[in-house]
């Protein structure tokens, strides 16, 4: 076998077809919404990774920190022979615990883009003789299905993203999560932690405005695949904190009145003046939060490790 497989398990117009749905529900809702994971195409992506290096933006740094101090502590606990990546990207964070599961067979990377998916599996297994990489083309939100590799395994899902799916959401997903895992089998969840609203605030509304053009970008991807005619220049990156719902909210709010046409969709949307468009919930959480929607999908929560801040957590939780 291959050290490098690459299964599709999306159409290949699936990523279309959901834009198309999430523009055409999102802009005729009230509120209007646009889901986040259209900030990332090639532009967006570049600009996340900015982020990632700006002194406001914290959540990256903290979870590094983490997966290098305790990568040992997890291999230890999961013994995984399959890792599992949620939205694996580049796989970059991954290393470190690439380099701690040393009876580690399997690596499966799931991810939206094939580039993406290609140029790290391929990276890797020139890296690492001895491993096997089956990346999977595949929206990890939807039903998924893993290939026949051998267990223990354990499924990471990183980066707070989590944080971006609302609480019924993210109920409907660890349902699917815990669907995919044998009893012994673990998870490893990367969450944002409640803190002060200032410092939540601030890294999502840096003071280069690099979040701004990240946030404005969606429009961009909106002109360009559905042919509309959105000014981003017509609209204010806001970053707010919901201290009822535990969320950061990022909204475009509309600077005039206006109407922009989606030829794609045959549709007019018409913004008032002070309009916002919701494009992001960033949920933080706490730990008895996340024990309890853990244990309500048959998951118990193992270990709990936070950077020495306590800014960000890794929980490790095993299938019942």
């Amino acid at each position: 076998m291959s050290p490098f497989l690459l299964t599709r398990t999306l159409p290949e117009d699936a990523t279309d077809a959901a834009l198309r749905a999430d523009v055409l529900n999102g802009l005729t809702g009230s509120p209007k919404t646009l889901p986040p994971k259209w900030f990332y195409d090639a532009h967006g992506s570049e600009l996340f990774e900015q982020i990632t290096e700006l002194p406001e933006y914290y959540p990256t740094r903290a979870e590094r920190e983490i997966l290098i101090t305790r990568a040992g502590e997890i291999a230890a606990a999961t013994r995984a022979r399959t890792l599992v990546e949620l939205g694996s990207g580049s796989s970059d964070k991954t290393r470190h615990l690439l380099d701690a599961l040393t009876d580690l067979h399997t690596y499966v990377p799931v991810d939206v883009s094939e580039s993406a998916l290609t140029q790290a599996g391929q990276s890797l297994v020139a890296e690492r003789p001895g491993l096997s990489v089956h990346a999977l083309i595949a929206d990890f939100t939807a039903s998924l299905v893993l290939p026949d590799t051998p267990g223990p395994r354990l499924v990471a899902f990183l980066g707070g993203t989590i944080g971006n799916l609302l609480p019924a959401e993210r109920a409907v997903f660890l349902t699917s999560i815990r669907s995919l895992l044998s009893p012994g089998d673990a998870l490893l969840l990367g969450t944002d932690l409640v803190k002060d609203e200032k410092v939540l605030v601030e890294a999502y509304d840096d003071a280069a405005g690099v979040t701004a053009a990240f946030n404005k970008n969606v429009l961009s991807v909106v002109n360009r695949e559905l042919h509309a005619d959105f000014d981003p220049d017509a609209y204010d990156h806001v970053a707010l904190w919901d201290p009822e719902n535990e969320w950061i909210e990022m909204r475009l709010r509309s600077r005039a009145e206006q109407t922009v046409k989606i030829p794609a969709l045959d549709l007019a949307v018409d913004f008032a003046e002070g309009e916002e468009l919701r494009t992001e919930v960033s949920a933080k959480f706490r730990k008895d939060g996340v024990r309890a929607e853990l244990d309500a999908v048959g998951l118990e929560l193992a270990r709990w490790w936070t950077d020495e801040a306590g800014r960000f957590a890794l929980s490790l939780s095993v299938a019942r």
